[in-house]
């Protein structure tokens, strides 16, 4: 797993830090429920590269892309240390994508970075990386060659921006399959797309001997703001941990309807 305590020096498995020996890991942070024991997911999965994300312990406060703080701080259990940017474009589905994609990043699969515009036109990593650029006109989008080849951890921070700015919940909806409650597991999300509309990702699972189930879940928010892992307002006992056995999840700044629960397929 990538927890602290199984993987501390070397390579970062977070490319935006160069040092993960100095982190404090959710699973190193965040203890299940009583009763609760953390399930397995194998080592270098996307499950085991969520639920080892690094959490910032010195601040307790969310940070907006310009430096100021958030409106609403009682939506926050823990911060993590993912950076927002300078612009206000890293928002709810961008942070979802951000995830996945860096974890792919990480792992050099890079022909798998790939998202639709909100015109229905592919980005994809890829092709930005050969220098090609997307050119707008209306709801048209042409790709040209217009840069030089740069597959970079720079370059794919730059293409990062491209699909927040032209990309969103409502087309990222579109590239996820639906599940049910039952089959929910870590990189999971709940999305409800429009202008504007939400999504949140589990970053967390654990069982208890019952074979019961709870998830803690991440967020950005509007405007582009730190990823935070969400309390649970319907139980604060239970929080930061969910159950998923409602009609809805109830989350302190959206609520999904249980149809809402989606599953990236790359």
């Amino acid at each position: 797993m990538f927890g602290l305590n199984t993987l501390l020096a070397q390579t970062s498995p977070y490319t935006w830090l160069s040092d993960y020996s100095i982190v404090t890991a959710i699973d190193a942070v965040v203890s299940p429920p009583p009763g609760y024991f953390r399930t397995n997911y194998p080592e270098y999965s996307y499950g085991s590269w969520l639920r080892g994300l690094p959490l910032d312990t010195l601040d307790t406060e969310v940070t907006l892309f310009n430096g100021s703080r958030k409106l609403n701080q009682s939506a926050q259990a823990y911060i993590l240390e993912v950076p927002v940017g300078k612009r206000d474009l890293q928002q709810c589905a961008d942070a979802v994508m951000r995830l996945k994609a860096e974890y792919l990043f990480h792992q050099k699969e890079l022909e798998s970075i790939h998202f639709n515009f909100t015109s229905g036109d592919k980005a994809s990593f890829t092709s930005w990386s050969q220098g090609y650029r997307p050119s707008f006109s209306g709801n048209k989008v042409s790709w040209n060659k217009t840069a030089s080849p740069d597959a970079s951890y720079r370059s794919f921070l730059k293409y990062m921006n491209i699909v927040f700015s032209y990309a969103g919940t409502w087309s990222f909806e579109k590239e996820l399959n639906p599940i049910s409650m039952a089959e929910a597991k870590i990189g999971d999300v709940f999305i409800q797309g429009g202008f504007p509309g939400h999504a949140i990702i589990i970053v967390d699972e654990a069982i208890n001997t019952k074979g019961e189930k709870v998830f803690l879940f991440a967020q950005s928010y509007m405007p582009a703001q730190e990823i935070h892992i969400l309390k649970n307002p319907n139980d604060p006992a239970l929080s930061p941990w969910y159950t998923l056995n409602e009609a809805t999840l109830l989350t302190p700044e959206w609520s999904f309807p249980s149809e809402s629960i989606k599953r990236m397929q790359w």
